[in-house]
């Protein structure tokens, strides 16, 4: 599948029962970009990520970052935002209290960032919008 089936099929608020096909392509392509870069598709996996953080599950979080963290490609395609589909707070006690061993390297990005000022003014609702516009372009 690619973007454009991705994003006719689901669309960029895909229904919850829908999730588990949008994080498996993710991770299907994560691996594959893992393995050799170019090898996955990082539009997919950016559409992907956008599905999940429209859909607000701050579970989706640490499979955003993997899939940012996958190669060079992915991280300059993958925003740093999409991690927060619930939020910069809600975002980041969901790291604290996570058991992943990935979860603490995150959430010292995420603060470290906020601190620079990064997220300031950051809105899921304008964010959300702004990939809208961006998806309606194609």
């Amino acid at each position: 599948m690619d973007g454009e089936e991705s994003l006719r099929r689901f669309g960029l608020r895909p229904a919850r029962g829908q999730l588990d096909e949008i994080r498996g392509l993710l991770r299907e392509h994560t691996e594959r970009e893992r393995r050799a870069q170019g090898e996955g598709d990082t539009e997919l996996m950016k559409l992907c990520c956008v599905q999940l953080f429209n859909s607000g599950d701050l579970d989706d979080a640490l499979l955003v970052w993997s899939a940012k963290e996958s190669s060079f490609d992915a991280a300059c395609s993958i925003d740093i935002e999409l991690l927060l589909g619930r939020g910069i707070e809600a975002t980041k006690a969901h790291l604290s209290a996570h058991p992943s061993p990935t979860a603490p390297a995150v959430l010292d990005r995420l603060r470290e960032l906020e601190s620079e000022g990064a997220f300031e003014g950051f809105s899921v609702e304008e964010r959300s919008a702004g990939y809208d516009r961006y998806y309606e372009g194609e």
